[in-house]
């Protein structure tokens, strides 16, 4: 039981550890494609562009792990679900962290010329103090988009994991011992 245990958080870890390093590597291109042009059409067309190729990359990486684990060990439904759940959870917690230390320490201006140039677009439009109470929540972006992506992640994967998981398990017969 224990080795069966560890094989599946091992075997999840993995998983996890992929797609994450998938969702990093978009991150990563995205600000390259971001930085080389003015934020023109073009700059978002390439963006959505990625994206969509993250993301199909994505669920077509969930659906071979989950497949393996259905069929190369046999998994009945729930498991493979639960795998499915682990995987998007520990992906999601990989990349929640490395985008919350980016954002941290690496580039600490990520989010204060976001938020300079809405405070420029609603100076006329709000009081200074809404505008000073506005500016004071950059602080706290980077947790903020920790638990944002770690929930939008997890909640993707999830719902991932519960399609496939009906696509390649059959349905376990209630009247078995």
């Amino acid at each position: 039981m224990g080795n069966n245990k560890n094989n599946f958080w091992n075997e999840a870890g993995k998983g996890g550890l992929i797609l994450a390093c998938v969702a990093i590597a978009y991150f990563f291109i995205q600000l390259l494609v971001g930085k080389g042009q003015d934020g023109g059409a073009f700059v978002k067309v390439m963006n959505f562009v990625l994206w969509a190729g993250k993301f199909a990359l994505c669920i077509w990486l969930m659906a071979r792990l989950l497949r393996a684990e259905a069929t190369d060990n046999g998994a009945d439904r729930r498991r493979t679900f639960r795998f499915g759940m682990a995987v998007a959870f520990l992906s999601a917690l990989i990349y929640a962290g490395f985008y919350m230390f980016y954002v941290s320490v690496i580039d600490t201006d990520f989010f204060k010329e976001a938020f300079d140039a809405m405070a420029a677009g609603l100076a006329s439009q709000l009081p200074s103090d809404q505008i000073d109470a506005f500016m004071n929540m950059e602080s706290s972006m980077p947790v903020f988009s920790f638990v944002g992506n770690l929930i939008w992640c997890f909640l993707i994967g999830t719902i991932i994991s519960a399609i496939v998981s009906n696509k390649y398990c059959a349905p376990s017969n209630p009247f078995e011992d």
